[in-house]
């Protein structure tokens, strides 16, 4: 093999000179100026995919000046920073979505269980309350709610309002450390956390 044949320095991962084909550059936009434009410089507000092609020295003086604001007033600046938070992109409150009058006098219903939408008056929780809850309630569960003093048709607020009220009145602070209490208390929260932990609650 000749290590100066043509066809091996093809193949050489280095070889001895650049054989990439060159693009040629376009000239340089800057009046006056002859330099090959290498570098791209934005031509401004409301052409934002337009550039000006200039040379590396010519790009810096353009940049140096460019101000995409310039003609803005103060409070069409402050707008246009405040709606580059979300790309520009149209919002809305939380709870409304968006959607029309008519969407929402129609029916148009996304339930919201953990009642987020609440706050800014949103309809999905008062719906999802007006459904009638149907579960099947086993004997260990029924035990379970007769211990909080509870019905069976109980809701899930109205089971952890009942806990938090029942463990306040028989914790042992409250009580002056009275046994009975401790035992109504131990009572009171293995039925909660078996109501928990069948999805009473």
């Amino acid at each position: 093999m000749k290590f100066d044949s043509p066809i091996y320095d093809r193949i050489r991962v280095k070889p001895d000179m650049d054989r990439r084909v060159r693009a040629q550059c376009p000239g340089c936009e800057w009046t006056g100026c002859a330099n090959a434009a290498t570098h791209r410089a934005p031509k401004g507000r409301g052409k934002e995919h337009e550039y000006w092609r200039f040379c590396l020295d010519h790009v810096r003086e353009y940049n140096h000046s460019y101000n995409f604001f310039a003609g803005m007033s103060d409070d069409a600046v402050a707008r246009y920073q405040k709606d580059a938070i979300t790309g520009h992109r149209p919002t809305w409150k939380m709870g409304t979505g968006g959607r029309s009058a008519r969407e929402r006098m129609a029916g148009f219903d996304a339930t919201d269980p953990f009642g987020v939408g609440q706050e800014f008056g949103a309809t999905g929780r008062k719906r999802a309350e007006q459904r009638v809850e149907t579960r099947t309630v086993h004997n260990a569960a029924r035990k379970a709610l007769h211990a909080l003093s509870l019905e069976e048709d109980a809701s899930r607020a109205e089971i952890k309002a009942r806990f938090k009220t029942l463990v306040k009145r028989h914790h042992p602070d409250a009580n002056g450390g009275s046994t009975a209490s401790e035992d109504k208390l131990r009572e009171i929260i293995e039925a909660y956390n078996y109501l928990k932990s069948t999805g009473f609650c």
